[in-house]
């Protein structure tokens, strides 16, 4: 991987630390400072720090349009060849967006059961405007934009996602003729997240001016809570491995799922410890093939295809994050808003895989679905790295689930090389 040049000087050691440190740091700091201001009776100052959160706040929505809809038609135009990989797509496609809306309505469950934030009162902080709930059907007919250009200057995030969603494959029907339009959008897509990875720099200095701005207002009674969010979303990913995707290995495969978990311990691993998808891939890619005997040509082509749309555990997560806002903020949520999220945050996190602190960006825009206050983005952010690492490692169990099953149903698995013991025989793959 090379070496990273250290930087010198002054500021060095903060320089040098990893962005999730300094997102921590920001965020105890301005437990802090909020504190000292609240007890002290300066919660005005608090009110003055917060204006630099809204700067960083207004950046996150600058990114929403612009990332979703460039991730999107990357993700989709990267399929490949659709006539020959048709079947295998489609059923990927299927499984990941499927387990992924699972994955959110247990997240919602769970929210519910653990409720981390009844008994906190934000709801004075941000002015919401009752308004009446359209039905299901509506919100259903709404998702196709009569004008897309319009739906993105609008913001509507739903409309966003059909169009680019229809876009990127248009772009792999078209055949040669489209490769001029992928290339532009990948190398579009290399510039947004270049433009994503400077925003999110500034997360701590946004952290810590929201944080100072909610302890100096409301003091520490807020943030016990925030355990029973780590806790909740720990407990979902735990159940969600062992009884969707273990359940469908049993169910559909027909096939052992502790030798399935057994098979996948390293890349586990690897992506619980760097929280990233992408970064996995090449260790999750041999394990799948050394360990669980799927062949070559599946795993190349779905395991890929799922780090750029499978994203449960970040699904899982905004399920409970959302939860925990609204409850936090006093909102009651109804049944079109629960759609409205499972929706959102199965839709979105398509565009979520391989951008560095995406999650939080994709976050806002479920919150802002369903009218909630972009201010609870601040609130998680500051554990966003322990949640990251859980749901990373769900994401990249799910990319295996997926590979393994469509391998047995198109008869590409070596069923000896699966039921082979292997409890760390994926030792030497991060040698490969």
């Amino acid at each position: 991987m090379g070496n990273v040049k250290q930087k010198t000087g002054l500021f060095a050691p903060w320089r040098n630390m990893l962005l999730w440190k300094q997102i921590v740091v920001g965020l105890v700091l301005g437990i802090v400072v909020g504190c000292v201001l609240n007890m002290t009776g300066n919660a005005a100052i608090a009110g003055t720090i917060k204006y630099i959160g809204t700067v960083f706040l207004s950046l996150i929505k600058m990114l929403i349009v612009p990332l979703i809809f460039v991730s999107l038609v990357c993700g989709m135009a990267s399929i490949g060849d659709i006539a020959r990989m048709g079947r295998i797509g489609l059923k990927a496609i299927v499984f990941y967006l499927l387990t992924t809306a699972f994955a959110i309505t247990i997240g919602l469950v769970l929210g519910t059961l653990f409720q981390p934030g009844v008994g906190i009162d934000l709801g004075t902080a941000v002015a919401m405007e009752a308004k009446a709930a359209p039905s299901f059907l509506d919100q259903l007919v709404a998702i196709v934009p009569k004008n897309p250009i319009a739906a993105a200057a609008d913001g509507k995030v739903l409309q966003i996602i059909f169009f680019a969603i229809l876009f990127g494959l248009s772009i792999n029907l078209v055949g040669e003729v489209g490769k001029p339009v992928r290339d532009f959008f990948e190398s579009l897509n290399s510039v947004v997240l270049k433009l994503t990875e400077i925003v999110i720099s500034f997360a701590p200095y946004g952290v810590f001016a929201l944080m100072a701005w909610v302890a100096g207002t409301y003091g520490l009674d807020l943030l016990l809570p925030l355990g029973t969010v780590i806790a909740a979303l720990y407990i979902g990913c735990v159940l969600h491995a062992i009884f969707v995707y273990g359940g469908l290995i049993t169910a559909l495969g027909r096939l052992n799922p502790v030798r399935f978990f057994q098979g996948i311990v390293e890349p586990q691993i690897v992506a619980f410890t760097s929280t990233s998808s992408s970064g996995t891939l090449p260790v999750t890619m041999t394990a799948v093939q050394k360990n669980l005997g799927v062949n070559r040509s599946v795993a190349s082509f779905t395991l890929p295809l799922g780090a750029t749309i499978n994203m449960d555990g970040t699904a899982m997560y905004q399920g409970v994050a959302a939860l925990f806002v609204a409850q936090a903020f006093g909102v009651d949520l109804g049944m079109s808003e629960y759609v409205t999220i499972i929706l959102t945050a199965t839709l979105a996190s398509i565009g979520t895989a391989g951008v560095p602190g995406a999650g939080l960006v994709m976050l806002s825009l479920v919150l802002s679905s369903v009218g909630l206050p972009l201010e609870g983005v601040a609130i998680i952010a500051g554990i966003d790295r322990i949640l990251d690492m859980a749901r990373t490692s769900l994401n990249v169990t799910g990319d295996a689930a997926c590979t393994v099953l469509i391998a047995k149903s198109e008869n590409e698995l070596e069923l000896a090389a699966y039921d082979k013991p292997h409890v760390l025989e994926a030792a030497s793959l991060s040698k490969t």
